[in-house]
């Protein structure tokens, strides 16, 4: 199966940019359906962005959309996460997770491989 990794994270004031990437390795990345996730402290992880894996179909948060893009890259086993317009309320630890041949969820439990998360931390 797939090994995720993310990186990107960071400090960064309020109103400003940042990108997130999820790098894959060890299995064909293109099969698999892939998601963002976040978890802030004291509260649930929750649904940020997916990527479906054929035909690239996207969803997205509430409260993201309009401000974050998810993309991906199969030649080099990559997702993105861009993010603009950030504000504190989008300040988690972010994950990048896998589902196989999967459907696009915004469920958690759906996913079963997890990278370890970075951090993003907006300030105001």
């Amino acid at each position: 199966q797939v090994q995720l990794a993310e990186s990107g994270g960071g400090l960064v004031q309020a109103g400003g940019s940042l990108r997130v990437s999820c790098a894959a390795s060890g299995h064909t990345f293109a099969w698999y359906t892939m998601g963002w996730f976040r978890q802030a402290p004291g509260k649930e992880r929750e649904f940020v962005a997916g990527i479906r894996w054929s035909g690239g179909n996207t969803d997205y948060a509430d409260s993201v959309k309009g401000r974050f893009t998810i993309s991906r890259d199969n030649a080099k086993g990559t997702m993105y996460l861009q993010m603009n317009s950030l504000k504190p309320e989008d300040t988690a630890v972010y994950y990048c997770a896998a589902r196989q041949f999967g459907s696009l969820t915004t469920m958690s439990n759906d996913y079963d491989i997890w990278g370890q998360g970075t951090q993003v931390t907006v300030s105001s």
